[in-house]
């Protein structure tokens, strides 16, 4: 509708609109302008709510001997060629690369690096429905046109669990698709304006023969209509900003906000054409039985897969090489990383997050990090016992709360420590995500909490790590606090070989640092909150701690 009235009167509006966006982000930014590797400081040292792992390699744990601890991710994949983490990743020795052949009879073949349970001979899997869907789509043919008089008693309970699923999915389908509509209209607009306040400002700087200013505009001379058009466009909007701005710096902020739109785009895309499509199948592409929770022997070895961005970053805040004096340094000094691939760019599946957690026990890991979750498990049994496994194979399992600023004590969040047979696994850490500074932000606004069910937080805000083709990025969420976590616990384990998985699950819970008299916002609200009322042990994670107790742990079964 604008476009009628002339684009110098649409740039206008769009330059007040990216002002009142963008610069109060830069104002907010400012008060946050922490070092990259601020989760690794030590609170009372640097005054950053980190780990404390420097300090701890300093102090505690300088000149100690240490093992090699084999950490699996179970993610979207990782990028096996990382300058940061090549040199740390896990290599099958008993498995002769390329040759086609099970050489070490494991079931997989040419398994060098992990294994990708969601790819097939032909390809990979990318983007996947979620589970609400894939509940929606198996239950509408059965349940959603008949009468709930008419439901038996056998079948209540299922068309109960019928009710949230359609519930949900129409929710959260409907939300999704109008936040595609709104990204997608600003989306274009921000970049149509991008193009023609960049042409207005090439065509004044060549007349002027010098970079385009606020101030220098009004002497710019007018020599024909289209030089008229572009003074007056620009003009319109650097009228609603302050100071003597430059033209091209300006679309510098305006570049760096219409990437924001893209990514939301993007996001909200994936979500409307795939995660929410009842129609899209990507077990074609694996060639597996979706039905078969048992199911093995299906994949193949491209354990970084088409998008391996999220596993990369996990993989490196774990265990980024210390030594190469590159990049970034991971939490644990002595690891190496398995690279298990179950979680497409939607929602994970329950008889790849069985089989990965297998896999991953079965060829040596300590330890499983699982930054990953979903509001539904239809095939939580086979999860399970995958979990039962682990435990009693001395297999510690960490996962990641999620981002839905939930309390896990009232929601569901899979996969989880409960059993559907009663019981809760002894192996499992639940991790919540905090930030650097202890005030009322300290705990992420998007993360998950519960005092019965969150075992403790980890710094999940602005965190610097490994991203693929040698590059690194801030991202943030549980899944980023998680791995913090799983590199605390890696550290633990390789200086300390000889306490069981459960020994150093009680170590990290009770050495967590407290935080007296803290009030937090509590995510979702604008309630302040004990922050100790927000997980079972009411404090975050802390290497320096946790190695001290360690230190006065002898291995169960022996004597003190």
């Amino acid at each position: 509708m604008y476009m009628k009235r002339g684009s110098g009167f649409l740039f206008a509006i769009l330059a007040i609109l990216f002002v009142s966006n963008v610069y109060s982000q830069d104002q907010q930014d400012s008060t946050e302008n922490v070092p990259k590797d601020w989760y690794l400081k030590d609170p009372a040292d640097d005054h950053y709510q980190g780990v404390s792992a420097e300090k701890t390699y300093s102090t505690l744990l300088n000149g100690k001997p240490s093992r090699t601890v084999l950490v699996a991710v179970i993610d979207s994949g990782i990028d096996i060629d990382h300058e940061d983490l090549k040199d740390v990743l896990w290599t099958n020795r008993n498995e002769i690369a390329g040759n086609g052949i099970d050489d070490d009879k494991n079931g997989y073949i040419d398994d060098i690096h992990g294994w990708n349970f969601i790819g097939g001979k032909n390809g990979n899997v990318n983007e996947d429905t979620y589970e609400v869907t894939r509940e929606y789509a198996r239950l509408r043919p059965k349940y959603d046109s008949v009468d709930e008089k008419t439901i038996s008693k056998k079948n209540k309970a299922e068309y109960d669990y019928w009710k949230r699923v359609k519930a949900k999915y129409d929710n959260d389908s409907k939300f999704n698709k109008g936040q595609y509509d709104q990204y997608s209209e600003q989306y274009q607009l921000y970049a149509n304006a991008f193009i023609t306040i960049q042409y207005c400002d090439s065509l004044l700087q060549k007349v002027s023969g010098k970079p385009v200013l606020k101030s220098s505009l009004a002497s710019i001379p007018v020599t024909n209509d289209t030089i008229n058009f572009a003074k007056q466009t620009l003009t319109k909007i650097l009228e609603g900003i302050e100071g003597d701005v430059e033209v091209s710096q300006f679309l510098d902020e305006l570049a760096g906000y219409i990437g924001q739109l893209k990514e939301g785009y993007d996001h909200y895309r994936v979500a409307v054409e795939y995660g929410y499509n009842t129609e899209f199948n990507s077990r074609t592409i694996v060639g597996d039985d979706p039905n078969n929770l048992y199911e093995k022997g299906y994949g193949n070895n491209d354990v970084e897969g088409p998008d391996p961005k999220h596993g990369t970053h996990v993989a490196g805040i774990i265990g980024a090489n210390r030594r190469n004096n590159i990049g970034v340094n991971g939490i644990a000094d002595n690891v190496q990383i398995m690279s298990v691939r179950a979680v497409p760019n939607g929602d994970e599946r329950d008889k790849d997050v069985a089989n990965a957690i297998i896999y991953a026990v079965d060829n040596g890991a300590r330890i499983i990090n699982m930054s990953f979750g979903k509001s539904f498990s239809p095939g939580k049994e086979a999860v399970d016992k995958a979990v039962k496994y682990a435990e009693s194979k001395g297999v510690l399992l960490i996962h990641a709360a999620g981002n839905d600023h939930d309390n896990l004590d009232l929601e569901s969040n899979f996969p989880n420590k409960n059993f559907l047979s009663g019981g809760q696994a002894k192996n499992w850490l639940e991790i919540g995500a905090s930030s650097w500074g202890a005030d009322e932000n300290f705990v992420g606004s998007f993360s998950n909490y519960g005092k019965k069910s969150v075992d403790l937080f980890a710094p999940g805000v602005q965190i610097y790590s490994t991203t693929p083709d040698n590059s690194y990025e801030d991202l943030q969420g549980t899944s980023m606090a998680c791995p913090a976590t799983s590199g605390v616990a890696a550290v633990l384990m390789s200086y300390f070989p000889d306490l069981s998985a459960n020994q150093i699950k009680e170590i990290l819970r009770q050495s967590t640092r407290k935080f007296d008299g803290l009030k937090v916002t509590k995510p979702g609200t604008k309630e302040v909150v004990p922050f100790a009322e927000l997980s079972t042990t009411g404090g975050m994670v802390n290497a320096y701690e946790a190695v001290k107790l360690a230190m006065t742990m002898k291995p169960e079964g022996k004597k003190k």
